[in-house]
């Protein structure tokens, strides 16, 4: 796991001290080794975290063997072995660094080489004869890559602040700033809270000849779903079993981020039992017993098993001193605190490990939001499978005891227009002027909230909601030089999920039902039968009302930059933040808006 840095200048030779700066801003990602590649208008910079082959072989930019191409690369390719044996009677290998395997599979299959890796990828190759440039992103957007373009030069890194430094002007996306506010999200598509700061999407690669600039779509995931293949847990037991073990190749200390979840133990269980790994580390934020985000009592199962558990709490204090630089650290607003437990998870394991493995993806494929609830009923109400419908609603209130499934339900089958509004009534802070100018221009809604069955639904959130959740698991572990591995988005895995039956995903009202029994004889029993859904979450209703943030907030709602950004009703958010303190409502994630906007203009825009 690396940071990379380009500039491409169409006029003239680009500054050396500008990528410099640029790498600079991301040392946190490669603290190991950085290196340069000047080249008449090209300038690309690296900056290196060892995990595979720990020697000065693996120095980025690196060259192929017969130093026609030079690649700056983030990631892993984990399939590396098998890719490099396929290839060395072909290729010359001088290293074993899964970097110069990709060299290797581009000099010989050219971009076709994208679809034989098994990884997570950000890259850029440099053609030293033709000048042209190559950069390609992997499927689901795991490792991140931004770019900016205009009639003089394109730069490009690994992170907005590497980009944001060299620009003249910085102009906030009040698009995306409204589809955050009224949506919570931030990653549906290539903008960025930044106008002109565009994402290389996920699947996507690009080509740049000249001042030409090209991008193409290289991975479709509804084309690999057409064939669903049988399955049954025994069967999905050896796919995740196989995408976790090809993610134990390491050069250096691997550990498991344990949150309590299904999602996360499975990985921890299948680390210790199908692999015997018994001394692996793993890292996990409680808050005491009693409390709503606690998850110690599940995490305490692994108690008698694992010898390398360590904790870490976060609470209201340490995120007074924390949260400026979080949101720094992030780049972009993010729509709660929940990534703040991972932050500190990932400072847990700075000096323990280098790299974790994380549960990321696992909801995605299997239903595991609740909501998912909302779009299997009406696909059984819209094809009249009526007696199931009725049968899984009884087990909703019987083993949750609540009707939010159902509330789901009503709301995906409203009008489009009816959603907004319900919108606009839950978030009435926002601006009203700000809002009706910008309701009408985002098709967010209609994208997200319209699924016509589950399996749909699951496709759109890796489209367009994914991939959020990514950008901050990478962020929080580069932000402590730790490489972040995600074993439930192996592509194989992914593939033979999603286009499976739903009653192989929510079954009697259980989530994730394939996943559970594929790994019901490894799991504690505490952990398997469990049906409520947390995740790293964090008790900031609470945090708010400390007199550290009191003080901070009502500062933020009197300043006269927050009244004057004209995205929200001032007026609104002082009554329903005394009613916060008064304990009649909780608005945590509301209140978290306000100030993660303010900051975050004031440090990236102002």
């Amino acid at each position: 796991m690396c940071g990379i840095t380009g500039i491409i200048n169409f006029k003239n030779s680009p500054r050396e001290e500008d990528l410099r700066l640029m790498m600079k801003n991301l040392k946190h990602r490669g603290p190991d080794d950085e290196g340069v590649l000047l080249d008449n208008n090209i300038a690309l910079g690296h900056v290196r975290l060892s995990i595979q082959d720990l020697s000065e072989a693996g120095h980025q930019p690196m060259f192929c063997n017969d130093n026609r191409y030079a690649i700056i690369f983030n990631g892993e390719i984990y399939n590396f072995i098998e890719l490099r044996e396929e290839l060395k009677a072909k290729y010359n290998f001088v290293t074993s660094t899964d970097t110069e395997v990709i060299l290797a599979s581009y000099k010989i299959w050219g971009k076709e080489c994208l679809d034989k890796f098994n990884g997570d990828w950000a890259f850029v190759i440099y053609d030293t004869q033709t000048k042209e440039i190559f950069g390609a992103r992997d499927r689901y957007g795991i490792k991140p890559f931004y770019y900016y373009k205009d009639e003089n030069q394109l730069i490009l890194a690994s992170e907005m602040k590497a980009i944001i430094p060299l620009l003249k002007n910085r102009t906030p996306n009040d698009k995306l700033i409204y589809e955050y506010l009224l949506y919570n999200r931030t990653d549906q598509s290539h903008e960025t809270f930044f106008e002109n700061v565009i994402k290389l999407k996920h699947g996507h690669y690009l080509t740049i000849r000249g001042e030409e600039l090209e991008v193409k779509q290289w991975y479709n995931l509804k084309e690999k779903l057409n064939n669903p293949p049988t399955m049954d847990p025994a069967k999905y037991r050896e796919l995740l079993k196989n995408a976790v073990g090809i993610r134990l190749r390491s050069d250096v200390p691997l550990g498991v981020s344990l949150s309590g979840g299904i999602d996360s133990s499975s990985i921890t269980s299948i680390v210790y039992d199908d692999f015997h790994e018994k001394n692996i580390h793993t890292f996990s934020a409680v808050y005491g017993k009693g409390e709503w985000a606690d998850e110690s009592d599940f995490i305490d199962a692994y108690n008698s098993t694992l010898k390398n558990m360590h904790f870490i709490s976060p609470n209201a204090d340490t995120f007074y001193s924390d949260f400026e630089n979080f949101i720094e650290a992030q780049g972009e607003p993010i729509a709660s605190i929940g990534p703040y437990a991972q932050y500190k998870v990932m400072q847990l394991a700075q000096g323990n490990v280098t790299v974790t493995l994380d549960g990321q993806g696992a909801d995605e494929q299997l239903a595991g939001y609740h909501y998912f609830f909302g779009s299997y009923y009406k696909e059984l109400l819209t094809s009249f499978k009526l007696l199931r419908l009725v049968r899984e609603v009884i087990y909703y209130i019987k083993n949750h005891k609540s009707i939010d499934a159902l509330k789901y339900m009503l709301f995906y089958l409203l009008p489009a227009s009816i959603q907004r509004k319900l919108g606009g009534k839950i978030y009435g802070y926002i601006n009203a002027d700000f809002a009706s100018k910008w309701e009408k221009k985002s098709t967010l809604g209609e994208d997200l909230y319209n699924p016509k069955t589950l399996n749909e639904s699951l496709v759109d959130h890796f489209e367009f909601k994914l991939e959020h959740l990514l950008k901050w698991d990478d962020l929080n572990a580069m932000n402590f030089s730790i490489e972040s591995r995600v074993p439930f988005l192996d592509h194989f895995l992914v593939e033979a999920t999603l286009p499976l039956s739903p009653k192989l995903k929510i079954q009697k009202a259980e989530t994730k039902y394939l996943l559970r029994e594929s790994v019901k004889n490894i799991l504690p029993e505490k952990i398997y039968k469990r049906r409520d859904k947390k995740g790293f979450s964090t008790p900031s209703d609470k945090w708010f009302r400390s007199p550290d943030f009191q003080k901070y907030i009502t500062n933020l709602l009197d300043s006269d930059t927050f009244k004057e950004r004209g995205y929200f009703n001032v007026k609104k958010c002082k009554e329903n933040y005394q009613r916060h303190l008064n304990c009649e409502i909780n608005i945590a994630k509301d209140i978290w808006k306000w100030i993660n906007l303010e900051v975050w203009f004031r440090k990236f825009i102002d």
